[in-house]
């Protein structure tokens, strides 16, 4: 299991939302950049990050404040928020993004989705957003009528890497990760999946490496980092631990 600290970019400031609400921002660091370097020396081995700005434009918007992170860490990253097309996927992985993640495409242009994981196989992840079971797109603006079973069945085959799957009522509250849903979504389908939303303690992390979320990737850490509710040598040491008597 991997566990992803999380940067969402808002103008240019790392910032964490509360429930997807832009208006329930809280700064957590006006240099993302040195952020991310501080979360590569505590240990961690992948960063993620959400162009938050993008997600509701449609388009890269935090692109100078992603530069600078990929200029201080050499650590893998992925991103999303803003990827609607081809030209912007191309444009990642040049800057060397690892890997993308597509979450309103997902649901409003499929092929778009699934050219792009073919073309880049490895490369390509979906995230999907989920409100009462339902996936929400457009940073989290607008509600669908599609479940996230019935998106994330779309995709098998097709070589996308992972789902990363939020639950948006939990996303930034500290309530725990929504472990259940999560993982039924891990046993339904084929491609990985990365839990998001809610992360809250120490207590979530021996969750995750419980064994009913075996089939899980990874799990993204956010607000609980920023305020020390999680202590990352503590959890990278439960998680190095778990890999080693694997």
């Amino acid at each position: 299991m991997i566990l992803f600290p999380a940067i969402d970019l808002k103008e240019g400031l790392a910032v964490r939302l509360e429930q997807g609400d832009m208006a329930r921002a809280t700064i957590f660091h006006r240099d993302p950049a040195a952020q991310a370097r501080a979360f590569e020396q505590q240990g961690f081995e992948y960063l993620h990050i959400v162009d938050l700005d993008g997600a509701f434009a449609g388009m890269p918007m935090n692109a100078a404040a992603v530069d600078r992170i990929l200029e201080t860490v050499g650590i893998p990253v992925q991103l999303g928020g803003g990827v609607r097309d081809t030209a912007t996927v191309e444009n990642w992985l040049e800057k060397g993004i690892d890997r993308i993640i597509i979450g309103t495409a997902a649901v409003r242009d499929p092929p778009f989705v699934k050219q792009a994981a073919r073309d880049y196989p490895g490369r390509i992840a979906v995230g999907l957003d989920a409100r009462d079971g339902k996936v929400a797109v457009e940073g989290w603006a607008e509600t669908s009528e599609l479940s996230v079973l019935d998106i994330a069945r779309r995709f098998e085959d097709v070589g996308v890497s992972a789902i990363v799957y939020t639950d948006i009522a939990r996303d930034g509250m500290l309530q725990g990760l929504n472990l259940d849903a999560t993982v039924a979504l891990a046993e339904a389908i084929r491609i990985p999946i990365i839990a998001s939303g809610g992360l809250a303690s120490i207590e979530d992390i021996k969750e995750l490496l419980s064994p009913r979320a075996g089939k899980l990737a990874g799990a993204i850490a956010g607000r609980a980092l920023y305020d020390g509710r999680l202590d990352a040598a503590e959890a990278l040491k439960l998680i190095r631990s778990a890999r080693a008597s694997a």
